[in-house]
């Protein structure tokens, strides 16, 4: 089990552990959860075993309080998901939101939920100018956590990234200002 980062009224999240390979499969298997990510095709076992959770265990090794971070459910325990909150571009003043989440668990504003104290902690803790999010323009869910988060659309790009043929993509983002405004 992971050390715990961050606590919400509902999650706790906690650095990624060995032991979550069963959890990021499961994840990235459903083809609703990957349908903006990978056009609905699941992540082999052997990437998320050999790429994807050695990257989320690295995340940590800085101790700049950066990273990735497993959504665990404060009630019983059950993984809901994942945030990560890191450098956009290299630049660390700038950092990059992140989220992917169980289907059981949309709807039911917890993506919203540690998305705001994330952007908290990254203006509060860590020193951030700006907070960034990314995403599909369809991905009318995710953009709506962006802007409950606080965040406002930015602009519009081409993401050669994303699968399929829609390859619209929009930037979210919230400055240190914008957010010291807000929370005044």
């Amino acid at each position: 089990m992971g050390a715990l980062y961050l606590q919400t009224e509902r999650m706790n999240l906690r650095e990624f552990a060995p032991g979550d390979e069963d959890n990021l499969v499961a994840l990235d298997n459903d083809p609703e959860v990957m349908r903006f990510i990978s056009d609905g095709v699941p992540t082999p076992l052997n990437v998320i075993r050999n790429e994807t959770l050695p990257m989320l265990l690295r995340y940590h090794a800085n101790g700049n309080g950066l990273g990735a971070w497993a959504a665990m459910d404060r009630e019983n325990g059950q993984f809901l998901g994942w945030f990560h909150l890191r450098p956009f571009e290299e630049d660390v003043r700038v950092l990059e939101l992140g989220y992917r989440f169980v289907r059981h668990a949309w709807g039911r504003g917890l993506a919203t939920e540690g998305s705001r104290a994330l952007v908290a902690k990254a203006f509060a803790e860590l020193g951030a100018d700006r907070v960034v999010a990314k995403t599909m323009r369809s991905n009318r869910g995710s953009r709506r956590v962006m802007e409950k988060a606080g965040l406002a659309l930015d602009s519009e790009f081409v993401e050669e990234r994303f699968p399929g043929e829609d390859k619209a993509a929009v930037l979210y983002s919230l400055t240190r200002d914008e957010f010291e405004a807000r929370s005044s």
